[in-house]
């Protein structure tokens, strides 16, 4: 009976913090329509600064939550409102999305960078006061943040549902427009949330930080509990948020007290947040779709299939010089290469297309290099067999979700690939991935591709066929379907057009596409892991697809280029580590709303070139000016504009 009573406290404990993090984020998309996926690295970097104010600088705990709680939190919450998600609650949910993610990467490596990898502890508050009642301990810190999440609670149920302030809040979301007209701020209302909801994400790091510990990973992913908490209050109902924290604190205390340490379940513990989250997001209701003007993206060229046949043989012929001069460790990495950019791949057909947002890709990369190792067929029916396993597994999450869209659709693959990663990858049972599997390198009619400059090469080559491919679903029927789908769901349905399984397919065939990698991967390296598609490898291909362009193919490609080089610039350069994450993350939110990202820039400057520059010096230089044929250039940009062309995709596809 007192080890169930300490498990109660000690989930009573968890379920508050949780509570004080999940009221922040409901908080946030309430009143501003943006869902903060950065709000656990919020808390991550405060708790930091808590630290670095009361243990290193010397100060009273005392005033260093206040500084941080009521200045230096609230002022960070201002300026990010201001000048990073400023009018981002009426844009497509992906690309809010997008720049939060990029916030969370972003911050991390800003901790990274200030303050680099050692060991720190931050004490309890009222460290060794406490309450024995028999064999059950509660310390005053539990108590104080259970106190605090009842506070919590109920000053902003009062705030937003009592004052005129509260009132203005939920206007601003609801119409902006009549509320300026009322004399209301709406501007400086969202910024009045930010602070709220980022000092909410601090305090929550800072109780949980004594328990478990200043790790920038650790608390920047809990926040997935709160995510699960906001979504059983549908991120509107502050009391439904606060009991499904308290429920998820004590199912997860209970777990870890009574679930087996070891055997094949062992990993169940550390995924009931997770486990929660989907459960919710599956059993939802259905989300609405978001009704309004038909409007598209002006999209990147899309190349007639002579066009982009030729590119990929110069691709290749390019990459058989580079592979012909290269020492072996430099091909591993252009083979690494390869294997992100053809990942990215599956991202410009289901993202930059169809308008999805995947936090799960490295996770059906690592299905396809399990499935090519177990079933120890080193050649193309193998690889085939790899991508149709990858497939299946792309349709059977899109499966219980299919009914649900935008925000609810991207949360629920965060939630498969955590899933996957601590209960299968990380699993005995699941082929001892946790381990090291050995694979084979590829054979192709009965030759195996045995040297590794020619293996490169072959995956360069997989790399532009699936190019070609993409490209050519693009320009089809499937294509059309989907960028109407993107566009505008609403137009869809009034035609009479069924997304759901449009919506299968896609999740199947970009699945498929990220398994080729996976298994063309594990042929490169000789042995492969769990460790090798760690799901926060997702948001990090994500942010760099969407730097480079999400919507081509050459953004693919050179994307893929540089998530290869982080790692190798973080590992030369160690001092400035973090910056790397730092320059991507807010990279990321600075292209968050242009999907087309700086592969479109560099098109653009060849047509200034082509079209300014070139005129200019013919002019003055008549002598040097070269006969072109101005009917092989390459084409205008495709019209994805508002209006009638937009609708006409749609009715094209319908």
């Amino acid at each position: 009976m007192g080890s169930f009573l300490s498990y109660t406290l000690i989930g009573l404990f968890t379920g508050a913090a949780y509570a004080i993090a999940a009221s922040g984020l409901v908080l946030t998309y309430s009143t501003t329509r943006v869902f903060n996926i950065a709000h656990g690295a919020f808390g991550m970097l405060f708790a930091f600064v808590y630290w670095d104010f009361s243990q290193r600088q010397g100060l009273p705990a005392w005033l260093s939550l206040v500084l941080v709680l009521l200045v230096v939190a609230p002022l960070v919450g201002v300026f990010v409102q201001r000048v990073f998600t400023k009018g981002l609650g009426s844009a497509p949910v992906g690309v809010s999305l997008v720049v939060t993610v990029g916030i969370l990467v972003g911050l991390i490596g800003v901790a990274t960078q200030i303050w680099p990898p050692a060991a720190r502890s931050v004490p309890l508050f009222f460290a060794g006061h406490m309450i024995t009642m028999g064999s059950v301990i509660v310390t005053y810190h539990q108590l104080l943040t259970m106190v605090l999440s009842g506070v919590v609670a109920g000053a902003l149920y009062l705030l937003l549902n009592r004052t005129r302030v509260g009132t203005a809040m939920r206007a601003s979301v609801d119409n902006p427009g009549l509320l300026q007209l009322y004399g209301g701020r709406p501007q400086v209302v969202a910024a009045m949330s930010w602070a709220i909801g980022v000092s909410l994400a601090a305090l929550a790091g800072i109780l949980l930080t004594p328990v478990i510990g200043l790790q920038y990973y650790d608390l920047t992913l809990l926040v997935i509990s709160a995510y699960a908490a906001a979504m059983l209050g549908r991120l509107t109902s502050l009391p439904l948020t606060y009991a499904g924290a308290m429920g998820l604190g004590l199912v997860q205390s209970y777990a870890v007290g009574y679930l087996p340490t070891g055997g094949d379940i062992a990993g169940l513990r550390a995924v009931v947040p997770t486990l929660f989250l989907y459960v919710v997001i599956v059993l939802m209701p259905q989300a609405p779709l978001r009704v309004g003007q038909v409007k598209g993206l002006v999209a990147v060229n899309v190349p007639s299939f002579r066009r982009s046949t030729v590119m990929g043989l110069v691709l290749v012929v390019v990459a058989l010089a580079f592979t012909a001069t290269l020492s072996g460790s430099n091909l591993l990495l252009l083979g690494t290469a390869a294997t992100y950019a053809i990942v990215m791949l599956s991202l410009v057909l289901l993202t930059g297309y169809g308008g999805h947002v995947s936090l799960a890709q490295f996770t059906f990369a690592g299905v396809g290099a399990l499935a090519y190792c177990k079933l120890d067929q080193p050649n193309l029916l193998g690889l085939f067999l790899a991508i149709a396993i990858s497939a299946v597994c792309g349709a059977l999450v899109a499966l219980p979700t299919i009914r649900l869209t935008g925000l609810y659709l991207a949360l629920s693959t965060l939630a498969f690939a955590e899933l996957m990663d601590k209960l299968i990858f990380q699993a005995s049972f699941a082929f001892k991935f946790n381990g090291t599997l050995p694979a084979a390198r590829l054979s192709l009619f009965g030759l195996q591709v045995s040297d590794t400059g020619a293996y490169t090469l072959m995956m360069i080559v997989f790399f532009a066929l699936a190019a070609i491919g993409v490209l050519a679903i693009r320009r089809g029927r499937l294509g059309r379907i989907l960028i109407a789908m993107r566009d505008s769901e609403v137009a869809c349905g009034t035609l009479g057009l069924d997304l759901r399984w449009a919506r299968i397919a896609l999740f199947a065939i970009s699945a498929g596409i990220a398994g080729l990698a996976g298994a063309l991967f594990a042929g490169l390296r000789g042995t492969v892991g769990a460790q090798d598609f760690q799901f926060f490898s997702s948001l990090l291909l994500l942010l760099m697809a969407v730097v480079w362009g999400v919507t081509s193919v050459t953004g693919a490609a050179i994307g893929g280029l540089f998530l290869m080089y982080l790692p190798v610039a973080q590992s030369d350069h160690p001092a400035v580590a973090g910056v790397a994450f730092v320059v991507l993350g807010f990279g990321a939110v600075a292209l968050g709303r242009d999907p087309n990202g700086l592969a479109s820039r560099i098109f653009a400057s060849g047509r200034w070139l082509n079209t300014r520059l070139y005129p200019l010096l013919a002019e003055r230089f008549p002598g040097m000016a070269l006969d072109r044929d101005d009917g092989d250039g390459p084409p205008p940009p495709y019209p994805d504009v508002e209006g009638e062309e937009v609708a006409g995709d749609v009715a094209a596809a319908h």
